[in-house]
């Protein structure tokens, strides 16, 4: 609606109401979230990194201290090579400390990393305490804020520890997206495309028609861009909150991506990756004979509309698929890897060869003559 500023959308896990997803274009409306969640009288630590938290922490800090007893903010330096069980541990110690105690919440304030790694630790400190996500980049508002999955990484394996664990809100301030730069709004543009191409064919053509609105981070084009990225990613999860069947839909360029996400050692951004793996996806569903030319084309230049990549330089086809093999979405020594029977409509398949996997990496290796 013109002049609507505000979405909530109700996430439920069987059945029953579980948390609810806040979007609104500044801070003003967390205490009176915080208040409605009956945190009067609880302490809160504001889990955030050392960038989130310079630009944002303070006023986060105010907000929640006109609800909550005590308010404490716990400050981890950026990047993904902090999210380790060392920095859980140190958080551990602090919460210690501080006397936290089962009541008592977390509040992830950052990007992916943060939100992850927050609720990780608040999924194992006292055996689970509550925690609520305040995610500051495109990618985390649209993707791991939402669902319940926690983790770190381990021996720079990707999110190998972890566990389901839901947050007791997820509130996302759009406005902060105007504070990221342009591979960082990019990269979480590879997930807001991948949900279009695996549910939603005609919010993927939406986001090319109205992509210049997008880059340019309108807000009246990222509220219904995130509210629908949002919905979609809400109806998986409810669907399949642990991830036994629909929700590996998900996971679509993940393989892949995250092959070479690693073996770059994260030189490149995750959407950035996921767009690579995205493509190399699309193009073993053409060899299939599942998508025709003119829809591997059409994804293509969906990323490049957004200034990803569809093809990288410096790496092997060999090497990438002797990664894969470690990837923790193998299952019985099978990759379950997601392909497209159309553009919006995705499946899992778990009958891809090694050489039919080979052949699809060569595809995002091409134009380096790798």
């Amino acid at each position: 609606m013109a002049g609507e500023t505000y979405r909530s959308l109700p996430v439920r896990r069987d059945g029953e109401f579980c948390y609810s997803i806040v979007l609104e274009q500044d801070f003003g409306k967390l205490s009176a979230e915080a208040e409605a969640l009956g945190l009067e009288n609880r302490k809160i630590c504001i889990v955030t990194d050392s960038h989130a938290g310079l630009l944002y922490g303070e006023e986060v800090r105010r907000e929640l201290l006109k609800v909550c007893k005590e308010v404490f903010v716990y400050t981890i330096e950026a990047g993904e090579e902090h999210k380790t069980l060392d920095t859980v541990r140190g958080l551990y110690e602090y919460l210690i400390i501080n006397h936290f105690d089962r009541k008592d919440l977390l509040a992830a304030l950052g990007g992916g990393v943060v939100g992850d790694l927050t609720g990780f630790a608040a999924a194992t400190y006292l055996r689970g305490i509550g925690f609520i996500q305040i995610p500051t980049t495109l990618l985390s508002q649209v993707d791991s804020s939402i669902g319940g999955k926690t983790g770190v990484d381990f021996d720079s394996y990707k999110n190998m520890v972890g566990a389901f664990h839901m947050p007791r809100l997820v509130y996302m301030n759009l406005s902060v997206l105007k504070t990221l730069s342009e591979r960082q709004f990019a990269s979480g543009m590879a997930e807001i495309l991948k949900h279009g191409l695996i549910k939603d064919r005609e919010y993927y053509q939406w986001m090319l028609k109205h992509r210049q609105e997008i880059k340019d981070r309108k807000y009246e084009a990222l509220l219904p861009l995130i509210e629908r990225s949002c919905r979609i990613k809400r109806a998986v999860v409810e669907q399949d909150p642990t991830e036994q069947g629909e929700r590996a839909l998900l996971n679509f360029g993940h393989t892949v991506g995250h092959a070479v996400e690693k073996l770059k050692n994260f030189r490149l951004l995750h959407g950035e990756c996921v767009a690579l793996g995205a493509v190399a996806a699309a193009v073993l569903s053409k060899e299939r004979g599942l998508i025709g030319e003119e829809e591997l084309e059409s994804i293509r230049q969906g990323f490049l509309a957004f200034s990803l990549p569809v093809s990288t330089d410096g790496l092997e086809a060999e090497e990438i698929l002797r990664m894969t093999r470690s990837d923790k979405k193998m299952e019985a020594g099978n990759i379950k890897f997601v392909l497209l029977r159309s553009m919006g409509d995705a499946f899992v398949d778990r009958s891809v060869t090694e050489e039919e996997l080979l052949g699809a990496i060569r595809a995002v290796l091409e134009e380096t003559g790798t």
